[in-house]
């Protein structure tokens, strides 16, 4: 009879870790998809910005129409992404058409003088600052999340119950580049 009750109890304690670890990974995920939706209003107001950035540099460098098509069409690719690796990639492109967009406010001092574009680019690198913050955030969720994917006995759950791993997000290749500084 004690026989039964040890095994009554092991299936019993076995039950209660597996629901522990699957509340986990559920309250995870739900953290994993507040973050990128944290990511994707932070974009939205990022790309909601570039288009009174555009119009204003317009005025000052009539002729570098090049440029800011190329802004406007990595915008535009950017926000039609759906998935999160999808929106990452894009923003990245995004982000490289934009530096060449800054770029050019350089060979314009009256530009880099405006107010509206000054206020502008201040908006906009509270919006970066702010993203990066998010994008942090959902990194630090899916180490989380992936970490109870990967992790003996954790894994076994995950494996039953289909758990599968997330992507970090991860910073252009251009920003991983090492910074030459001459003088």
């Amino acid at each position: 009879m004690t026989i039964v009750y040890i095994l009554l109890a092991l299936v019993v304690l076995l039950g209660l870790y597996v629901v522990s670890v699957y509340n986990r990974y559920v309250r995870l995920r739900n953290q994993s998809e507040e973050a990128e939706s944290a990511i994707d209003a932070h974009l939205k107001q990022r790309y909601d910005l570039i288009p009174n950035l555009v119009e204003t540099v317009k005025g000052y460098a009539k002729h570098e129409e090049q440029t800011f098509t190329s802004v406007i069409e990595a915008r535009n690719k950017a926000m039609s992404a759906t998935t999160m690796v999808d929106k990452d990639n894009a923003d990245k492109a995004f982000s490289s058409t934009l530096k060449s967009l800054f770029a050019l406010s350089e060979a314009y001092p009256d530009l880099k003088a405006n107010q509206g574009f000054l206020d502008l680019q201040a908006q906009l690198q509270k919006i970066e600052e702010q993203l990066l913050n998010a994008r942090k955030y959902y990194n630090a969720i899916i180490k989380q999340l992936n970490t109870i994917c990967e992790v003996f006995p954790s894994s076994l759950v995950a494996a039953m119950v289909h758990f599968a791993k997330k992507p970090y997000l991860s910073i252009e290749e251009e920003a991983r580049a090492r910074v030459e500084v001459k003088f």
